[in-house]
């Protein structure tokens, strides 16, 4: 792997984890000290996370990580609604049933995962992963796959502010069983409602979240 890409997947990492929180300025000799790695790979990787809005400039001193407001959130999840319902409907036209029955029986048996200590979270958190790409692969569309990628960076970021909380981790659980099911089923309104019932409450739990910290 090339030192621009090492240098990219450990910032965005960092980003993404919270480890690197909103504001925290990113000069490149810092950086480059920090990861091992020269400047040139450093301003690469940094030119990277700004075109994907993780990082921006900050007035020639470097840049910095950008915040996350309930303005931001909100824009998120009117991107994300677009985006998702519609790939839910369309991986229940498209998609294989079996692979999303399977996922659902995985998906309802979440709720013993996240009982356990946080590495059984991060189990969950793969296992989302994995009804995500099914839907990715099912829709078989490389710009909606792309576009949905893109935005699921900023939606990891987001989560964080939830504080990993456990109750609302074992009610999303049940509403990615519901989705999977419907799209199991093969029924595209189905797959939307169950969708678009998903994100109002994850957004109504992050606001509330956001608000709080």
């Amino acid at each position: 792997m090339r030192a621009s890409d090492r240098a990219y997947e450990a910032l965005r990492e960092d980003i993404i984890e919270w480890r690197l929180r909103p504001g925290t300025m990113l000069a490149e000799v810092e950086q480059s000290e920090r990861l091992s790695v020269s400047r040139t790979p450093v301003r690469e990787a940094l030119g990277r996370l700004t075109a994907e809005g993780l990082t921006t400039a900050a007035g020639g001193r470097g840049v910095v990580v950008t915040d996350i407001s309930l303005d931001s959130i909100d824009e998120l999840f009117e991107l994300r609604e677009t985006l998702e319902v519609r790939a839910a409907a369309l991986a229940a036209e498209r998609g294989d049933p079996s692979v999303f029955a399977d996922l659902r029986t995985q998906l309802a048996g979440a709720p013993g995962l996240l009982r356990e200590a946080d590495p059984a979270r991060h189990e969950y958190y793969a296992l989302v992963g994995r009804l995500d790409e099914a839907i990715d692969a099912a829709v078989a569309n490389s710009y909606l796959a792309q576009a949905m990628r893109g935005l699921r960076v900023h939606l990891v970021r987001v989560r964080r502010l939830a504080a990993d909380d456990a109750a609302r981790l074992a009610d999303a659980a049940a509403e990615h069983a519901a989705i999977a099911e419907a799209i199991a089923a093969g029924n595209p309104r189905l797959a939307e409602a169950a969708t678009t019932l998903h994100l109002h409450r994850s957004l109504t739990h992050l606001k509330a979240a956001h608000t709080a910290a």
